[in-house]
């Protein structure tokens, strides 16, 4: 049976990195999708409905594929966190974190043969102690202003991090090792970058 192709419903540059870290090719589909939070919605209800609502989107203008969507949400005690309006806003935000701890929640779903799963990564980030110089540098390289939260543990964000405990992936913003159970769902198993039929 041929191996289904793969769709990715996100413009997100490091998705696709990690994908191909892979082995797998799938083809960029931004969604557009409205992010905003609905009364009373909860950061992770937030992030499941987004990623599948990007999934299903692309998954209507490309039948017969498995359509890939994704989302990340930083959260920092009860305040969500997402992409700085500009590098004085990602200054401000990654000062709040500064020598805290910070959740990461990355759900990631599957749309295809006319049904879609969804699944969530959890982390837990904690910053080192940095002062505004570190800060408005890091923001200055324009790394931080395209993610939520405003850094990047996969670029020179790493250098803010003082503890991971959890995914790292969910952190990046793909949880690797639940998309790969998505694929079984589906079918398919992962194996050292091809995918194969499952028989059931």
């Amino acid at each position: 049976m041929e191996a289904p192709r793969l769709v990715l419903a996100s413009a997100s540059p490091r998705r696709a990195e990690l994908l191909a870290q892979l082995g797998l090719s799938a083809e960029a589909v931004p969604a557009h999708v409205d992010e905003t939070y609905l009364p009373g919605e909860d950061p992770e209800t937030h992030a499941r409905r987004l990623a599948r609502a990007k999934a299903e989107a692309v998954a209507l203008a490309r039948p017969g594929a498995l359509v890939i969507g994704g989302d990340t949400v930083v959260v920092d005690g009860e305040r969500v966190l997402g992409k700085p309006g500009d590098e004085k806003d990602a200054v401000a935000i990654l000062l709040s974190l500064a020598g805290k701890e910070h959740d990461v929640l990355s759900a990631v779903a599957l749309a295809g043969g006319g049904a879609t799963s969804c699944a969530l990564g959890r982390a837990r980030v904690r910053f080192r102690a940095f002062d505004a110089d570190e800060a408005r540098a890091y923001a200055a390289t324009g790394e931080p202003l395209d993610k939520a939260g405003a850094y990047g543990i996969q670029g020179m964000g790493a250098a803010l991090v003082d503890r991971l405990d959890g995914d790292y992936y969910t952190v990046v913003g793909f949880p690797i090792v639940r998309f790969l159970a998505l694929l079984e769902e589906k079918g398919w198993r992962y194996l050292s970058g091809r995918l194969h039929p499952l028989h059931r």
